[in-house]
Order: C-alpha cells, then sequence, then structure tokens
C-alpha cells in the first residue's frame, strides 16, 4: 500500500529521479519556461519553490545550500541574481502550470511550466 508516500516515483530508481529534477530545475532557471509531462511539472514545482524561497535569503551558506542541489553555477547566479529579486515582497507561489494538449507520440498530458 501506497499510504503517505507523496512522491512520484517516475519509473525510476532514487538518483535517477533526484537527477530528473535537477536537471528540470537548471532548465526551468536557464529558460524561465519549459514544456514537460503534467505529472513532472506538479513535482517540479515545490522543488524550485523552495529553491526560490532559500534564494530570496542571499546569504553564502543559502548560495552554497542551492549550488548543491542544482549543481549549476550559472544557474544558481541567475536564481540569485534574477530570478529571486523579482519575488522579494512576494509570500510564495513562484511557478506556473498551463497544461497543454496530450503529446502526439503516447498521448501523455503535456505542460508548460513557468515563472510567475
Amino acid at each position: 500500500m501506497r499510504h503517505g508516500n507523496s512522491t512520484r516515483k517516475f519509473g525510476r530508481e532514487k538518483t535517477q529521479r533526484h537527477a530528473l529534477m535537477r536537471s528540470l530545475a537548471r532548465n526551468l532557471i536557464r529558460d524561465s519556461r519549459i514544456r514537460t509531462t503534467v505529472a513532472k511539472a506538479k513535482e517540479l514545482r515545490p522543488y524550485v519553490e523552495k529553491l526560490v524561497t532559500k534564494a530570496k535569503i542571499n546569504t553564502v551558506a543559502s548560495r552554497r545550500t542551492i549550488n548543491s542541489r542544482l549543481q549549476g553555477v550559472t544557474e544558481t547566479k541567475k536564481l540569485f541574481d534574477v530570478v529571486a529579486p523579482k519575488y522579494t515582497e512576494r509570500k510564495g507561489g513562484y511557478i506556473r502550470i498551463i497544461r497543454l494538449g496530450n503529446r502526439d507520440l503516447d498521448g501523455s498530458p503535456m505542460a508548460l511550466i513557468e515563472f510567475v
């Protein structure tokens, strides 16, 4: 039974799931909008929103924490210099998910995830 297990597995092992979330987060920060499946977008939203909330503090410790999560120096720099200052007055809800149609190849529901 899956009582209390809220994370999606995506048919991957733990390390592969973490690499997937890291890659999606880096692409979202770099491009400010990406197209992915609805399930991945729903799983990515809290991951990135926690990073943005942490980046609003702008200390050396928060910079190191986010860099260890993203493992990308350029994305970390953009998150602190461009993305986080836009949301200093906002309490949360930095990300919007827009549902698109189904993918032609396999029919999976697609979504556009972007910063508000």
